[in-house]
């Protein structure tokens, strides 16, 4: 199975709490550990997509930009052994140039160090965004000069493999330009927990709902 996820709301949870946005995007960060340790101790789950930074991110306020930057640096850091303890392969997708270059080490690193574990692979987007992700892979099969079919179109993308399951968190009921290609034909779970008081346990519930419906991709 492939899940992915829509962090939301963690500003909203330090607004609620009287908390700096900051406060949330920690607590964020803790829960998408526990997340992906869940995640890696199940039996079905072969990858955790988790939308991390978007390329439209880069409109908020500077200081919480440069706190999101060094926030994923540190997370990195810290959890390379949680990576290596619970076997996962981590992987990045989007236009990682535009971070600094000790970012980009951090990223290339975390993913060489990781490259041969195979129970879970967690995919971090970051600087993503899906349309440019589409464009992006369409100018490579021109300049390839390969047909522009949607089997092509899919293996040059920065994640060719489809979404089983998408969650998104805060109560929001849209995509936001995450992986539009890969959830043509997933199932969709929008709950009003904030991100940073979403659990394993509401997540173990919304993956048994998801195994009782039932997935026609199209057909009858």
């Amino acid at each position: 199975m492939h899940l992915a996820i829509i962090m939301d709301g963690n500003g909203r949870w330090a607004k609620q709490k009287g908390l700096k946005r900051i406060e949330g995007h920690k607590k964020g960060a803790e829960v998408a550990k526990e997340i992906t340790i869940y995640c890696a101790n199940h039996p079905e789950i072969e990858i955790l997509t988790l939308y991390a930074f978007s390329t439209e991110n880069w409109k908020r306020p500077k200081a919480e930009v440069e706190f999101l930057m060094k926030l994923l640096d540190n997370w990195l850091k810290k959890e390379l052994d949680t990576f290596i303890k619970n076997e996962v392969k981590f992987e990045a997708i989007g236009d990682i140039s535009k971070f600094s270059k000790q970012l980009q080490d951090r990223i290339n690193y975390t993913k060489e160090k990781t490259k041969n574990f195979t129970r879970l692979t967690q995919v971090l987007a970051l600087n993503y965004g899906s349309k440019d992700e589409i464009t992006r892979a369409v100018k490579k099969l021109i300049e390839k000069k390969e047909e522009i079919t949607p089997q092509n179109i899919q293996k040059n993308l920065d994640l060719p493999v489809d979404v089983d399951l998408l969650i998104r968190t805060s109560g929001e009921i849209r995509v936001s330009n995450f992986l539009l290609w890969q959830i043509a034909y997933a199932e969709m779970f929008f709950t009003k927990t904030l991100w940073p008081d979403f659990t394993t346990k509401e997540l173990d519930k919304i993956i048994k709902e998801f195994k009782q419906r039932e997935r026609r991709f199209g057909g009858i």
